[in-house]
């Protein structure tokens, strides 16, 4: 069993949260720590499931934990880019690694079935 952070999908979900705390820190002031804190707090939690899934026997769990609260933060990042927190070029980067993220895990669920 690989360490959980030497996984490529740990690595690109650190990258996420680096993203996030980064321009959250631009946050308006009604937003940074509401919805801004929801973000960082958010990016952190896929972070715990995924070292979950990593040492567990059954992985599926932890792993639909993950795209459960991945998706909560898809929202979360939508809803910024159309209130207009970030801007188009901010939510494009980071849907595009999301995207890469989705499919990894994506991946690793359907081969531990």
């Amino acid at each position: 069993m690989a360490l959980y952070y030497t996984l490529p999908v740990f690595k690109d979900v650190y990258k996420l949260i680096l993203l996030i705390f980064q321009y959250t820190k631009d946050f308006p002031k009604e937003y940074k720590h509401g919805l801004g804190n929801d973000l960082k707090r958010d990016g952190i939690v896929l972070v715990r499931s995924i070292y979950r899934a990593n040492k567990a026997k059954s992985k599926v769990v932890y792993l639909e934990e993950f795209l459960d609260d991945f998706e909560v933060l898809k929202l979360e990042i939508r809803l910024c880019a159309d209130m207009k927190i970030i801007s188009l070029k901010k939510q494009a980067q980071l849907s595009l690694l999301m995207d890469g993220i989705g499919k990894q895990i994506t991946a690793w669920r359907n081969a531990s079935v």
